[in-house]
């Protein structure tokens, strides 16, 4: 298994150690993170939920002006700051005890998180062959749940200890985590930065790209899958079927170790827009037959019984996933220009926040207030969201068609050359 989660040798696996370095110490500050501002700092859990809101909020809105300034300035210089600026707001939390800097402290933590994923893509895009981009992305979502699991781990013996000294580790694990991500980065070579704007061009031109924002739009709804598994599926399992409690943690391993396991081979399929819309379309049906084995989960069978349902329920949302990453990675590429992937990534990674920020709420009063049929209606959404996206993904196609003529097939397509460090 080891094997398959490794990408090819050079700039990919590079790429791979800078996400390993610093997802470690993530998976720990996952876990760790709330009961260290509850139990330790006195934060309630009102302030918390309020100050991640506002920090995701900003931070979102940062990835676009973030992502361009990798597309102006350099990505692999831009995604070094940022991973710096990680670092140094995880290590400030170390420091603050009260609200306000809680907050100021994490608005700067999302806003150098987003403007890092969207660095990352565009020095990603800048020294892989687009053909080759989505099955790189699978090993580095691989890698990324390799790190978290482990990271998670040690958050568990943390929370064992339950003591500040212990809490404190962890933060310090995952800023150290930062700063060796900042010095693996520095190993890539250097991208040539994108040409300045041409006459009439806009700064933020995917702002002005309707297509794009529908796309991102539909890509956030499938992700409401993220907290699906987080938050909603264990409130369910325990308010509404009979199935042991531990069950939360053992389908929450088996996602982990599913991606780490069978995220690569799952992106072979997926070479173009034509295979990354279709892998999309089957995610959403697979997701529809997933939500309907979760309502079934509630059928009053046995407890045996409701554990066997959850896991088949389980395994095909993992299918889903899988599929649906593979195709939403070749879609947002794609229909980015090459010189403008840093804001375009930037903005297509807007979904992760919202569906982290909005999904909660809206699941757990779908799912765990309402029931069976918000089962059924999330399941229908999912489905008739993946439809959607193939003819978002053609309508998008002829817009760039429009506004790019010739050099859709010619210069737009080219990846961003590199240069020696």
């Amino acid at each position: 298994m080891s094997l398959r989660i490794l990408p090819p040798a050079g700039a990919p696996r590079v790429l791979a150690a800078a996400q390993l370095s610093n997802s470690v110490g993530d998976g720990a500050f996952y876990v760790c993170s709330a009961l260290y501002f509850t139990r330790i700092i006195g934060l309630s859990p009102t302030q918390i939920g309020l100050g991640l809101t506002l920090a995701w909020a900003v931070g979102s809105v940062a990835g676009v002006p973030l992502g361009a300034l990798a597309d102006r300035r350099g990505p692999r210089g831009t995604a070094v700051l940022l991973a710096l600026a990680t670092g140094i707001a995880v290590a400030s939390f170390l420091f603050i005890r009260s609200f306000v800097p809680f907050l100021l402290v994490m608005c700067l933590y999302a806003t150098a998180q987003c403007g890092l994923a969207a660095a990352r893509q565009a020095l990603l895009a800048g020294l892989v062959d687009r053909a080759a981009r989505t099955g790189v992305l699978a090993h580095l979502q691989s890698t990324l749940n390799a790190g978290l699991a482990l990271g998670a781990a040690l958050g568990g013996l943390t929370l064992q200890y339950d003591t500040r000294e212990a809490y404190l580790a962890v933060f310090a694990l995952d800023a150290v985590g930062f700063l060796i991500c900042t010095a693996v980065l520095l190993l890539l070579p250097a991208v040539t930065p994108a040409p300045g704007r041409t006459g009439g061009e806009p700064r933020f031109a995917v702002l002005r790209d309707r297509p794009y924002a529908v796309v991102t739009f539909l890509n956030a709804v499938l992700l409401l899958r993220m907290p699906l598994l987080s938050l909603a599926l264990p409130l369910w399992i325990v308010a509404r079927t009979d199935a042991p409690s531990w069950l939360v943690s053992a389908l929450f391993v088996l996602n982990t170790l599913g991606v780490m396991a069978f995220q690569v081979r799952t992106a072979r399929s997926v070479t173009g827009l034509r295979t990354a819309t279709r892998a999309v379309w089957h995610s959403g049906l697979i997701m529809l037959a997933s939500c309907l084995a979760f309502a079934l989960s509630a059928a009053g069978m046995a407890p045996w019984g409701a554990g066997v349902v959850l896991v088949v329920g389980a395994v095909l949302q993992l299918l889903g996933e899988m599929l649906q990453s593979a195709g939403s990675w070749q879609i947002s590429f794609d229909l980015a220009p090459a010189h403008q992937v840093g804001q375009y990534q930037g903005f297509f990674g807007t979904g992760v926040p919202l569906a982290r920020t909005l999904g909660p709420l809206l699941l757990t009063s779908l799912l765990v207030t309402w029931g069976v049929p918000g089962w059924l209606l999330l399941g229908a959404l999912f489905l008739v969201t993946a439809l959607g996206m193939g003819a978002v993904v053609r309508w998008a196609e002829r817009d760039r068609a429009r506004r790019l003529g010739p050099s859709v097939n010619g210069a737009e397509t080219a990846p961003l050359t590199a240069q020696a460090s």
